[in-house]
C-alpha cells in the first residue's frame, strides 16, 4: 500500500515538471508584445480635451483589443476614439489609436497608462503600457507673498447707456411737429405736391409731342399719324378725365366750343387714311399743343383755387 502511495507521488511530480515548459511556451507570445502609450501633450487644465496614443506590437496570430468606450478611465472621461488600419510586415501588426480624454483629477501630477487585452480561447491577458505623466496646469496664478500696487492716475473713459427715454422724447416732439405743420400746412402742401406731378407730367408730354410731330413733318407714316393722334387724346384724358380716346373729332371740338379744331384733325387723319402726307404739319401741332397747354394751365389754376 505504501509503495502504491510512493509511485503515484513520483507520477504527479513528473507530470508536474512536464507541464512546466508547456506553459512557458504558451507565455511566450505574450512576451513577444510590445504596448507602448503616451499622452500628446506634457499638461492640461482641469477637463480638457488630451490625446493620448495607443500602440501595439505583437505577432500577427494574436487576437489583440484596444478599450473602447465601455472601458473605465478612472479619473479620465472618454470622449472619442480614432482608430488607424492595422499595419503588418513580417508576420508582425501594428495596431494604433488615438483616445481623446478630459481629465478631471486634481493631482499635480497625474501618472496614467492604457492596456490592451490579448484574447485566450477562454480567457483574455491585459497588457498595460508604460506609465505616463500629465501635468495639471492652473488658469489662476498663485497670489505673491507681497502684493505689489501700479498707481494709475489716468482718466478711464466709461461707455454709458443709451438713454432711451431722451429718444422716445425726441421722437414725440418730432411727431407732434410733424402733426402742427400738417394742420397748419396741409393744404398747401397738398397743393403744391399735386401742382408739381402735374408740371412733370405736362414736361414730359411737350417733349414727347414736339418730337412726334417734327418726326411726323420730316417722314409722314401711318404709324406716326396714329402715335401722334394717341398722344394727344391720352394727355387730354389724364387732365379732364374724360374719355378723349373715344371720341370722334367731331366731338372733341363739340365739347371743347372749338369747331376749328375739326379740320386740324383731317390735316393729321388723311395721313392715316389717304397715305399721302398733310400740308403745314408743324402749324396743326402748334394748334393742338395750345389746347393742351390751355387745359393744362385750367388745372393748375383749379388746383391753387381749391379750398
Amino acid at each position: 500500500m505504501g509503495k502504491i502511495k510512493v509511485f503515484i507521488l513520483s507520477y504527479l511530480i513528473v507530470i508536474i515538471n512536464l507541464s512546466l515548459p508547456v506553459q512557458g511556451l504558451a507565455q511566450e507570445p505574450s512576451q513577444r508584445l510590445h504596448v507602448e502609450g503616451y499622452f500628446m501633450q506634457d499638461s492640461a487644465k482641469l477637463g480638457e480635451r488630451v490625446g493620448y496614443v495607443l500602440k501595439a506590437e505583437y505577432p500577427s496570430e494574436m487576437n489583440i483589443v484596444f478599450p473602447d468606450s465601455t472601458f473605465q478611465y478612472r479619473d479620465f472621461s472618454f470622449l472619442e476614439k480614432h482608430t488607424f488600419t492595422s499595419y503588418t510586415p513580417d508576420s508582425v501588426t501594428l495596431d494604433s489609436a488615438i483616445y481623446f480624454l478630459s481629465n478631471f483629477s486634481l493631482d499635480s501630477v497625474k501618472t496614467y497608462a492604457l492596456p490592451v487585452f490579448e484574447i485566450l480561447k477562454y480567457d483574455s491577458i491585459v497588457h498595460y503600457a508604460p506609465q505616463d505623466e500629465l501635468a495639471l496646469r492652473f488658469t489662476i496664478d498663485p497670489m505673491p507673498e507681497e502684493l505689489t500696487f501700479k498707481d494709475n492716475d489716468k482718466y478711464m473713459p466709461v461707455e454709458k447707456d443709451f438713454n432711451y427715454p431722451y429718444l422716445l422724447i425726441f421722437m414725440g416732439i418730432v411727431l407732434a411737429l410733424a402733426l402742427a405743420v400738417l394742420l397748419l400746412f396741409g393744404k398747401k402742401i397738398r397743393k403744391g405736391w399735386a401742382a408739381g406731378r402735374l408740371k412733370k407730367q405736362h414736361s414730359t408730354f411737350l417733349k414727347k409731342w414736339d418730337a412726334s410731330i417734327q418726326s411726323l413733318q420730316s417722314e409722314p407714316s401711318l404709324q406716326t399719324a396714329e402715335e401722334t393722334l394717341w398722344l394727344w387724346r391720352d394727355y387730354m384724358e389724364q387732365l379732364t378725365g374724360k374719355p378723349y380716346k373715344e371720341w370722334t373729332a367731331t366731338e372733341i371740338a363739340e365739347y371743347l366750343a372749338q369747331p376749328e379744331l375739326v379740320m386740324d384733325f383731317r390735316k393729321i387723319e388723311i395721313i392715316i387714311y389717304a397715305n399721302r402726307p398733310a400740308e403745314d404739319i408743324q402749324a396743326t401741332g402748334n394748334k393742338l399743343k395750345a389746347v393742351c397747354v390751355n387745359m393744362y394751365n385750367q388745372k393748375v389754376k383749379e388746383i391753387h383755387e381749391r379750398k
